[in-house]
């Protein structure tokens, strides 16, 4: 037993010894490697000359009379726990907390930003998102590919024993899987609901994002949570930083998008692979459990693998795995004979079964994905709304490929936070748009199959037209018309690319997208609810006519309905408010949403914006409160105005005023706006809302502060039981980058 302790004890010390002298090469040549407790490795570096650039620098700082120094990222104070070669870096980040106030009766919000550069983005894959209470929500919002993106989730608990260890689905604790990418982070908690007898055992609410495999839920939390936990950043070096990668090392270029890329050392070797000579060998033949070799004795190190070797009057590979040791045979004549004969045979007759059962496994998947891609499901749809099953052409997954050159770089057509869409020609010469998610799960499923249905029910030349769509691929497809000139966003908000358009031509798209939401609220076959409404969903061709598109949020209204109660989904800054707070989904809320484009048209300003005051951040609050001021003309995008068209404008902008009052109720219904502008269109006289005084203010404003054009919100219930008079605030804070 004694020598067998000894044994383990000498095997520690080797691979120790190993372990500290691999971690000794991971600077460079004179410089610190350490900071307390914290290796750095290059191309991270302490002292000037030590790392790659100023982005990779750590500041070592001893805060601590009796403790070890710690390092910091750059000049910040983000404290780092760890830095690996291959691209992590963990950090410290502080826990948002809010707390009872019991003299207010009442939580205090609190909010806090996690600013690091843009080049460490959050790992998705290795974080989540976590709020700790009881009734408590938590907010998190960042960037995700230069769009503003946001979330969230709420924590409820009626009792303590409600509250269990382990669990983290809803009840104390909550969390969300966050997306890959995500920069500038803003988090913020505040509590939902004012329980006494919650308020005996849980005080504090808390919100952050932390190391996945570092959290266990403790029931214990909600009374009281540390105030840091570790938090998992990506890095790796920008294409335009031209650094060779170390001998024995290799490139991978398929970071963050491809705008950076890493250095990995090869298969066989360890060690730093951003230095000349940081890729050292590694002697698999010395630790058993790096070797499949049968043989332990038998075992060969070579230069990045191993080669492991039979006994003598042996043959075969050595490997556990493989052929492992055959005894020598005195006559291999029988053998050779034996397998020249029976070779071809054993070749036909396995090339033959492969090629069948790789037949049928093909279609055994096509059928799979097909039904797991709601194949079934819209056939049944499409039969029971009546659908004509020739609108909709089922697509091959080889025609689609071949469309697209195997789907190649060069026909992407455009990117968005949940997949891509591609631009291919068919063998007849149409060309078509291919809409392709990132991903698909059940919820998704739903969705898609909702915007077949929906699209299917639509004939009208402002839509973009739906041809078809696959169900064969792991991820089914979209297929509609191309539409060539981009979008009303990018024409109104990107002058680098696109001429400014003229008043007379944002008035007629306006005109043409009312009377598509008009003929979707009245004249559809069944009535049908967009329910995100915004410029970037309004494309262009050549003729700037305006397409609408994106029905994947879309909603079939039966005919004995004027009202859904639905998952709260759109687009802040479109957001309608009354359905924000009451869950109730009508046709007023895409009349809303096109309130905000047409205030868009008018001022070319984005829905929500942070280049200038706080109170100018909502559009429709800064446009409304100017024509209560009676200073339009000080909103309106400069170089469109003239003295012909003012009062037209004028007239517009009373029908977007309308557009977005708070009360659904109190909104003119799309088939009026529709006649509004199309009369504003014909003539400039007096129409049936031009004895409306553009600068009353009967109504107070309130909307939703925050998020970008493509920054989605999704919630779920009714806010109107917490109390008369609740209201939420959001305000997602943008950092520099």
């Amino acid at each position: 037993m004694k020598h067998i302790m000894a044994f383990m004890v000498m095997m520690e010390i080797a691979i120790l010894s190993t372990a500290l002298a691999m971690v000794a090469s991971q600077a460079l040549p004179r410089c610190d490697d350490r900071c307390g407790d914290v290796q750095i490795p290059y191309p991270f570096g302490i002292k000037e000359g030590c790392y790659l650039n100023q982005n990779f620098s750590i500041t070592c700082n001893k805060t601590d009379r009796n403790g070890p120094p710690k390092a910091y990222l750059m000049q910040t104070n983000i404290s780092v726990t760890n830095i690996s070669t291959n691209g992590e870096l963990h950090v410290l980040q502080p826990v948002v907390r809010t707390c009872y106030d019991k003299a207010n009766g009442s939580f205090v919000p609190n909010e806090s930003n996690f600013s690091v550069p843009a080049m460490f983005p959050i790992s998705g894959t290795k974080n989540k998102f976590v709020t700790i209470g009881c009734n408590t929500a938590g907010l998190i919002a960042g960037y995700l590919q230069e769009s503003l993106y946001g979330s969230g989730c709420i924590s409820l608990c009626l009792n303590k024993s409600g509250v269990v260890n382990g669990s983290c689905s809803g009840s104390g604790c909550c969390q969300l899987e966050i997306p890959n990418g995500l920069t500038n982070l803003s988090l913020a908690v505040t509590g939902l609901l004012n329980f006494a007898d919650v308020r005996t055992f849980n005080h504090c609410g808390y919100a952050f994002v932390i190391e996945a495999d570092r959290f266990q839920f403790l029931s214990r939390y909600i009374e009281n949570f540390e105030e840091e936990v570790e938090v998992v950043l990506d890095w790796g070096i920008r294409n335009e930083t031209r650094i060779e990668c170390g001998s024995n090392a290799r490139r991978t270029n398929s970071i963050f998008n491809g705008t950076q890329y890493r250095c990995q050392c090869l298969d066989g070797y360890e060690g730093n692979p951003y230095l000349r000579h940081g890729c050292q060998d590694v002697d698999e033949c010395k630790y058993p459990w790096l070797n499949d070799c049968k043989h332990k004795d038998k075992c060969s190190n070579t230069e990045g693998n191993y080669t492991c070797h039979c006994p003598k009057n042996f043959h075969g590979d050595g490997r556990k795995g493989g052929k492992g040791c055959t005894k020598n045979s005195t006559s291999s004549i029988p053998i050779i004979i034996g397998i020249g004969v029976g070779l071809p045979v054993l070749l036909i007759a396995t090339t033959t079964i492969y090629l069948g059962y790789k037949k049928l496994k093909f279609i055994k998947q096509k059928q799979l994905f097909f039904q797991k891609n709601g194949g079934f499901v819209l056939q049944r749809q499409l039969s029971q709304w009546n659908s004509p099953n020739d609108m909709v052409r089922i697509f091959s997954q080889e025609e689609l490929e071949k469309a697209t050159n195997n789907y190649a770089q060069d026909t992407i057509a455009g990117k968005g936070g949940f997949g891509t869409v591609y631009k291919g020609v068919l063998d007849d010469g149409l060309t078509i748009a291919i809409k392709k998610s990132k991903f698909m799960d059940e919820s998704q499923t739903s969705q898609f199959i909702n915007e077949v249905i929906v699209l299917s029910q639509i004939n009208h030349r402002n839509v973009v037209k739906l041809l078809g769509c696959c169900l064969e691929t792991q991820v089914p497809l979209l297929v509609y018309e191309f539409v060539t000139n981009g979008t009303l966003f990018d024409h109104i908000h990107d002058t680098t690319k696109h001429v400014p358009l003229s008043w007379e031509a944002r008035l007629r798209i306006a005109s043409e997208t009312a009377g598509v939401i008009s003929y979707l609220h009245s004249s559809a076959s069944i009535p049908i609810i967009h329910r995100d409404i915004k410029t970037t969903n309004i494309l262009l061709d050549n003729n700037y006519t305006a397409k609408v598109s994106d029905f994947g949020a879309s909603k079939l209204v039966p005919k004995d309905q004027t009202q859904l109660t639905t998952l709260v989904q759109g687009t802040l800054g479109y957001l309608d408010p009354e359905y924000l707070l009451t869950s109730e989904l009508t046709e007023k809320s895409d009349v809303y949403s096109f309130g905000i484009v047409v205030l868009e048209l008018i001022t070319g300003k984005k829905a929500v914006r942070f280049d200038g005051p706080e109170e100018d951040r909502n559009l429709a609050m800064y446009v409304l409160c100017a024509i209560k001021e009676d200073r339009l003309e000080e909103v309106v995008e400069k170089g469109m105005v003239s003295e012909a068209n003012m009062e037209q404008i004028k007239e517009v902008a009373k029908v977007a005023r309308e557009c977005v009052r708070i009360k659904g109720e109190e909104r003119p219904s799309m088939k009026e706006v529709a006649m509004e502008l199309e009369g504003l269109r014909a003539t400039k006289g007096e129409h049936s809302w031009a004895n409306v005084n553009l600068s009353s203010a009967e109504e107070t404003v309130y909307l939703l502060d925050g998020a970008s054009e493509s920054s989605q919100l999704v919630g779920s219930g009714s806010m109107s039981t917490v109390g008369n008079s609740i209201k939420l605030e959001i305000t997602l804070m943008e950092h520099g980058r």
